[in-house]
């Protein structure tokens, strides 16, 4: 038996898309407005890590969720912020422990994400996409 409605799963990939965009966003925003960029360079450089860092990663926070949400190359995004989520379970959330409610925030949610990531760039585009990713196509 054949189905023949239209497929769903484009629609859930803009979800998950669009959902990862703007927490980027979020976090991008929590940096600029409550932290400041300023004090988000201090807690850089306490943890070891080169102020300029944080400049960088708002930068990515911001310019990828953008990308994200409007689906600009979204594979290629999503796998590209991977490695600024796995920063953080590295240099601050690991040692805290799993849950994300430990002192702190433990490894938990930033680890769940970078799967969501993941998942985004496996799932594809999804609709509405502004620049598809071009993926080979096999016979």
């Amino acid at each position: 038996m054949t189905n023949t409605s239209p497929s769903t799963a484009p629609y859930g990939a803009l979800v998950l898309r669009v959902t990862l965009g703007a927490a980027f966003l979020a976090h991008f925003a929590l940096k600029l407005f409550i932290f400041t960029p300023a004090g988000t360079a201090a807690f850089f450089g306490s943890i070891g890590l080169p102020p300029a860092l944080a400049y960088v990663t708002m930068a990515a926070e911001l310019a990828g969720g953008l990308a994200l949400i409007v689906g600009f190359k979204p594979r290629i995004v999503a796998l590209a912020l991977i490695p600024l989520l796995l920063g953080t379970i590295f240099t601050v959330h690991g040692a805290n422990g799993f849950f994300f409610d430990s002192k702190g925030g433990g490894w938990e949610y930033p680890a769940f994400w970078s799967i969501a990531l993941f998942v985004q760039a496996l799932i594809g585009d999804g609709a509405f996409a502004l620049s598809p990713t071009r993926t080979a196509r096999t016979a």
